[in-house]
């Protein structure tokens, strides 16, 4: 099994950026890429910043056989607190397709997301050892729609719930919120590579 590895959030992303010319859809490739390390490194905050989002963002995200359609930034940030205080938020592909329109993105994606057994637990999911170090994989399709700004109108979030996986991990292959934000700040804070700059 693939162990998770958080910068392969960039992976599709810096594959498709250097593949595409059109300004319209670098700039929303370049969207989701910050967008993506922002929620993985737990820096929600900024994801609702200047550049980011539309005023008045729809999310639509159907996960764990449930819908949950969120209206606002409001509705968004305390969702955001939700999902940081879960655990949840040390995610990413193991594999993955991405492709980009002028509407905005489409993503089919087999995420691998860590997790102690008792955040496990607590989002419904049984486990032997509430204190043990799990991976989660599942298969999520999601579509990010921008406006004409480039802005993102909101995330449609479409788990595979069938497709659930739990495996108990080895420690040290664990990936903590800590771990993945020492991994990714560097990429978000630091200088934009040369061929992200055209």
């Amino acid at each position: 099994m693939k162990i998770l590895n958080p910068l392969d959030i960039c992976t599709s992303p810096d594959a498709l950026l250097k593949a595409t010319e059109n300004p319209r859809h670098r700039a929303m490739i370049k969207n989701y890429r910050r967008h993506a390390m922002l929620e993985v490194s737990g820096r929600f905050e900024e994801v609702l910043g200047p550049g980011m989002l539309v005023d008045d963002p729809v999310y639509r995200i159907f996960e764990s056989g449930k819908q949950l359609v969120l209206h606002g930034r409001a509705e968004v940030a305390a969702y955001y607190r939700e999902f940081l205080a879960s655990g949840a938020t040390v995610f990413g592909p193991l594999e993955e397709r991405m492709a980009v329109a002028d509407w905005g993105l489409a993503l089919e994606s087999y995420f691998g997301c860590h997790l102690r057994g008792h955040e496990l637990v607590a989002l419904g999911v049984e486990v032997g050892n509430p204190d043990a170090f799990y991976q989660l994989n599942r298969w999520v399709c999601s579509f990010w729609p921008y406006d004409e700004n480039c802005l993102l109108i909101g995330e449609h979030i479409y788990e595979n719930f069938a497709s659930r996986e739990v495996h108990e991990i080895n420690e040290d292959d664990f990936v903590t919120q800590e771990l993945a934000s020492a991994l990714l700040n560097p990429l978000l804070d630091g200088p934009d590579p040369d061929w992200m700059t055209g």
